[in-house]
Formats: structure tokens, sequence, C-alpha cells
């Protein structure tokens, strides 16, 4: 019994961390890089309508909404990285070679886990 919670644990662990790697990350970089865009475009609009109130207005929404866009990445990032950094799910020592499909995972150590069961 004790190896099948190893072994999920185990699968646990890589499935979050490449969820993380591949899939997170360049999400949270996609959406950075549009809250940055949307910021740029109001500013853009800011300055090139300095005599339409109307469009300076609507450019600073934009850069508003850019701004808030940019802190809501921040904390998404920050989360997914004290949720990995709380159950010491690490990538470290963990490749992945689809060609040859061979899988190398660190070294694996639960803190909590007595030695029950094992061959004396």
């Amino acid at each position: 019994m004790i190896h099948i919670a190893y072994a999920a644990s185990e699968n646990l662990n890589t499935f979050l961390t490449n969820a993380d790697r591949l899939i997170i990350n360049p999400l949270i970089g996609f959406m950075f890089a549009l809250a940055v865009v949307f910021f740029l475009w109001g500013v853009f609009e800011f300055i090139n309508n300095q005599e339409n109130e109307e469009k300076k207005t609507t450019g600073k929404m934009h850069m508003l909404w850019g701004i808030i866009g940019l802190v809501i990445m921040m904390g998404v990032f920050a989360i997914m990285n004290l949720i990995l950094a709380t159950f010491d799910i690490n990538s470290a020592g963990t490749t992945i070679t689809p060609e040859s499909g061979n899988v190398n995972l660190g070294p694996y150590n639960p803190p909590n886990f007595p030695n029950v069961g094992s061959p004396q």
C-alpha cells in the first residue's frame, strides 16, 4: 500500500511540475505580454490624442486595465510558485526526452513518509 501512495505522489508531483513548466508559465508569459501591449497602446492613445478629451480618457482606461492585467499576472505567477514551493515540487533533476521515451525523475524524498513495510 505504501508503494501505491509513493507512486501516486510521484505522478502528482510530475504532473504539477510539467503543467507549470509547459502550460502555466507560457500562458502567464503570453498574458503578461498582452497586458504590456494593452498598456503601451493606452500610452500611445493618450499621447497621440492630446486635443480629444474622450480619446485621452480611453487611453487612460487602457493604461489602467493594462496595469491591472500586469498585477493579476504577477499574482498568478506568485501563487503558482508558492504552491510549488509549499509542496516541494521542483523540476530540478527532471528530464523528459519524448524522442526516446526516457523520463528521468530527480530524487524524491518525501519528508513525512515513514519507511514502513519495506523489506529489512
